[in-house]
């Protein structure tokens, strides 16, 4: 055996006995001998949060472009898969064997390119051709998986709410659904409005929520049309409130919680008037 072959097969034994540790490690937490009762205490749908989160901090740890971060908060990620493959294999549901077996295969089925003797010419292709299978496997004809009702679905079942809003806003707006000029868009986000505060003044919760997310869905109609981004548009103001109460505590003489509203009010504005000069 070549020294090349030599470590890459010290490599890959390596990587199986630090994923057995962290599965082991997994498996003792849930232990109800001697486990821990916040990990017993947790199902597929308490963890859901969690999930998302970890996926989150993955993303802000790739633009980042830290090592030691990505490194970090991908381990964080992949506890989340571990962890709910643990919690399903002790009611036999699956285990993380069938996880990694099942993304295998479909990686092999969706890659006949690569894996058999498919010839393809480009990256357009290749996604076509992965669209047709991941059709079939779900037992779709190509017809159906071409409806446009068929993707706006999967972006909303997939897809972050505001990301998912928007690519459904533009794939509707491109077939039709469409005001002919901006002012037929505020005409709209009026109406929602209006409507949105008649619903508070009930106390019909459903209702209340239809129509929030009835005037959410026209802002973001209103940030498409301005060429906006509405997700980072909300990061954005996010992170401007965290630097002003960051910099309220920093000159702040007790907890904030000690504060009167005008106090907070008058911090708020020095604040402010500190992070626009730096």
């Amino acid at each position: 055996m070549s020294t090349s072959n030599n470590n890459e097969t010290q490599t890959s034994q390596a990587i199986l006995e630090a994923l057995q540790n962290l599965i082991e490690v997994v498996a003792k937490l849930r232990s109800p001998d001697g486990g821990c009762p916040w990990d017993l205490a947790q199902t597929p749908q308490t963890l859901i949060p969690y999930v998302i989160e970890e996926a989150y901090e993955v993303v802000h740890a790739i633009q980042s472009d830290s090592t030691e971060a990505i490194a970090e908060e991908l381990g964080d990620l992949l506890l989340q898969v571990v962890l709910q493959a643990q919690i399903a294999s002790e009611s036999d549901r699956f285990t993380l064997k069938e996880v990694a077996e099942g993304i295998t295969q479909k990686l092999i089925r969706r890659h006949p390119h690569v894996f058999g003797n498919l010839k393809v010419e480009g990256v357009e292709e290749v996604r076509s051709n992965w669209e047709q299978i991941k059709a079939n496997e779900k037992g779709q004809t190509n017809d159906r998986a071409k409806l446009l009702s068929t993707k706006l679905d999967r972006y909303a079942s997939t897809l972050p709410p505001v990301m998912a809003a928007m690519k459904i806003s533009k794939k509707s707006a491109a077939i039709g659904f469409e005001w002919e000029n901006a002012d037929g868009v505020w005409d709209k986000f009026k109406e929602e409005l209006a409507e949105l505060k008649e619903a508070l003044a009930t106390e019909d919760k459903a209702h209340q929520q239809a129509e929030l997310g009835d005037l959410l869905f026209t802002i973001i109609n209103i940030a498409r049309w301005y060429d906006l981004d509405p997700s980072a548009a909300l990061q954005g103001t996010s992170q401007r409130l965290i630097q002003r109460i960051s910099k309220i505590e920093s000159f702040a003489e007790r907890p904030l919680t000690e504060y009167t509203l005008d106090e907070l009010e008058n911090l708020w504005r020095q604040a402010k008037i500190q992070l626009a000069k730096s």
